[in-house]
């Protein structure tokens, strides 16, 4: 069964009724990433230990949690604690956040698999992924075409197969333009909605993270997880978000 062509909500259906377990479903992905990686270069770093790790951790864990064992990568200007985030950057070398980002805090307490950290646009600036200081990425519909920008690693990572949902950012167009690129759905939420702490900022004024999935209900479903007011975040607006999935 492939897995990895599923989506985020098809996935937790078969993992909350025991059809399939995170650990099936995280294997499955990283065959896929094992499989097209290599033409796709979609991640900057691939996590396979530590996400197998996690996924049979949580094979004990509440089933009901809202990413419970699903596949994501996270861009490569948002920080991880103890992992790599070079913003597709060798001046940042081997930099390791000693914190999360808020947003990375809070896919690990839904219950997602962090597969990968995704590759863009050195400091987010291009629109192609041509422009990371460490390879280009790949249109994984034609290799011979860009996925777009910044935030191109994680949409061709989600078109791929290569993770169910990813977190991206979008200034004046880093989600919205790989996602089109890539025919997949990207979502920039209203400035204030999702937390920018821990985010390496193109321009703090209109910055904003926010997913890329494979269907709407998924960006929904993502969102609901996302959204939220954090006093770390002086732009995080407080204001009670509604259900996406149902509004």
């Amino acid at each position: 069964m492939e897995l990895f062509r599923k989506t985020a909500h098809e996935l937790l259906s078969m993992m909350r009724a025991g059809e399939v377990s995170p650990v099936d479903v995280a294997k499955s992905f990283f065959t896929r990433i094992r499989g097209v990686e290599n033409s796709v270069k979609a991640f900057v770093t691939i996590l396979e230990e530590q996400a197998l790790k996690r996924a049979a951790e949580l094979e004990s864990a509440d089933r009901s949690l809202p990413l419970y064992g699903i596949p994501v990568a996270v861009k490569d200007n948002m920080c991880t604690e103890g992992i790599q985030t070079s913003c597709g950057s060798k001046i940042l070398g081997a930099f390791k956040p000693p914190y999360d980002a808020t947003v990375v805090k809070k896919l690990k307490a839904a219950g997602a698999v962090i597969v990968g950290i995704s590759n863009m646009d050195e400091f987010a600036m291009g629109s192609s992924c041509e422009h990371s200081a460490f390879f280009p990425t790949r249109n994984p519909w034609d290799l011979e075409r860009v996925p777009g920008g910044s935030s191109g690693g994680s949409a061709a990572a989600t078109a791929a197969g290569e993770c169910a949902l990813a977190l991206g950012s979008d200034t004046g167009g880093s989600i919205r333009q790989p996602a089109s690129f890539c025919g997949v759905v990207g979502l920039k939420p209203t400035y204030g909605a999702v937390s920018r702490f821990g985010l390496v900022a193109f321009a703090s004024s209109l910055g904003q993270i926010g997913p890329f999935s494979k269907d709407v209900r998924d960006s929904a479903l993502f969102l609901n997880v996302l959204a939220g007011y954090d006093p770390a975040d002086s732009t995080s607006v407080n204001h009670k978000h509604p259900d996406y999935t149902t509004s």
